[in-house]
């Protein structure tokens, strides 16, 4: 296995740490570029190059032919990691074994559907400018159902995490999401394996770790501290506005 060359270009968000929480579950050294979205630097040319969607988190390494590759979208992002730096399979199985296809399948759960559905939960419940009843009622329900689907299959057999028995990139890719269940309205209490589960990833060195990459992760004190809260949304709110001439039609 070459060593490995990596720069992580993130920011403090449930898909930015997705990346961290890998790296360090792996022990990997890694470079962390934190990217402005006060300044819209994730627009920016340089960073384009890097991933043309303009969206974190994104990553360059060193590859085994020599050359920079650049690796964004962060489902990609974690099986390239897996492939490339996990020959002993601490976060994953081995490719074409029963529980790699099974990890495979949560994986897609959350970035196809878990993912956007609480995005959407979050903006309607948070940042809309005005309040759509009926866009947060249809999102947050979505977003339960999904919550719920992951509920009962760790339930069923008292799993500990959600393939074999042992943490994967299917858990790391959900964990960010789970943990910010409140900020999209959700309450995690109804949900009682799943708030075990998120507990139990807590727990882990690397997820407590790679949480705080590139800067403190907070949300679950922030929910509780109503003045930060709205100090925070208030913050958000200016950069995720669109720009004057530019409204959405």
């Amino acid at each position: 296995m070459t060593s490995p060359n990596i720069t992580l270009y993130t920011a403090q968000t449930p898909n930015g740490i997705k990346a961290s929480i890998a790296l360090e579950e792996l022990g990997l050294p890694y470079k962390v570029r934190q990217l402005s979205f006060k300044t819209n630097e994730q627009k920016e040319p340089w960073f384009l190059e890097i991933n043309p969607n303009g969206r974190i988190p994104a990553l360059t390494d060193t590859f085994t032919d020599g050359q920079t590759i650049r690796v964004f979208e962060s489902g990609s992002i974690l099986q390239y990691l897996v492939s490339r730096y996990d020959p002993n399979h601490l976060i994953s199985f081995p490719p074409g074994s029963r529980e790699s296809i099974e990890v495979t399948n949560w994986l897609f759960f959350q970035n196809a559907g878990l993912g956007p559905m609480q995005g959407q939960a979050n903006h309607f419940h948070r940042y809309a400018p005005e309040k759509i009843p009926y866009g947060v009622a249809r999102y947050q329900e979505e977003t339960k159902r999904l919550y719920g689907v992951l509920d009962l299959h760790l339930a069923d057999g008292n799993k500990e995490y959600l393939v074999g028995g042992k943490c994967t990139i299917a858990d790391i890719s959900t964990w960010g999401w789970v943990a910010a269940a409140g900020w999209a309205g959700v309450d995690i209490d109804e949900f009682p394996a799943l708030k075990a589960w998120e507990e139990r990833m807590l727990a882990r060195p690397g997820v407590e770790k790679g949480r705080h990459v590139p800067s403190p992760h907070t949300m679950k004190e922030m929910i509780k501290d109503k003045a930060q809260m709205e100090k925070t949304l208030a913050e958000a709110k200016e950069w995720i506005k669109p720009p004057a001439g530019h409204e959405a039609k």
